[in-house]
């Protein structure tokens, strides 16, 4: 076998987020080893995903169809929308229990990489918000808690709260198992800023 075939490969897989040369080097070799049925198996839904995927037109979550199955679920408390960076964010959120709706930005302001509002989906997410009979009474913003997480929040809380809507921010701090003496000064504060009531 010619070793540009491989390199090619791993050069591919590359390419992916969070995958080096190791991690490449380890996959390429595992999908020389796999049936060749197998193999074809990952070609073909990769393909599938990239030509019927698209975006939800309610909420910009991935969809086969125009919407979404979460947006045409009728049993869901369509007065929350909770409003997420990417659509990966859905599953982690998913598995709370939520069982609201969602918006998706598709991103995060950050205005020194050229990122700004009209780049991502926050005006949908206004006009969304403002249809009267969409009902929406919280709006949960469920940005990443970092720079740009926060600012997407802030921004956006600045935006819906004079149209009389409940706004509320994800809590955050201290992960569950972890020990105060490793956290930070900011995780520590937040940690504070976020304590309950027993």
């Amino acid at each position: 076998m010619s070793q540009g075939i491989v390199e090619n490969l791993i050069n591919e897989l590359m390419r992916l987020p969070g995958i080096g040369r190791k991690t490449a080097q380890r996959l390429c070799f595992f999908i020389l080893s796999m049936p060749e049925e197998d193999a074809r198996d990952i070609a073909k839904a990769i393909i599938e995903l990239k030509e019927k995927a698209r975006f939800c037109q309610v909420c910009f979550n991935i969809a086969e169809d125009d919407e979404c199955e979460i947006c045409r679920d009728k049993k869901r408390d369509s007065k929350k929308i909770c409003v997420v960076e990417e659509p990966s964010n859905l599953a982690v959120i998913e598995r709370t229990g939520y069982r609201g709706l969602y918006h998706v930005l598709l991103g995060a302001l950050s205005p020194l990489d050229g990122i700004t509002p009209e780049r991502l989906k926050i005006g949908e997410l206004i006009e969304r918000v403002k249809d009267n009979n969409n009902n929406v009474e919280e709006v949960i913003i469920a940005t990443n808690p970092n720079t740009k997480g926060e600012v997407t929040a802030r921004y956006i809380g600045g935006i819906l709260k004079p149209l009389g809507l409940r706004v509320t921010r994800i809590a955050y701090g201290l992960p569950i198992g972890g020990d105060i003496e490793f956290a930070d000064e900011v995780t520590m504060a937040k940690a504070m800023e976020g304590r309950r009531e027993l």
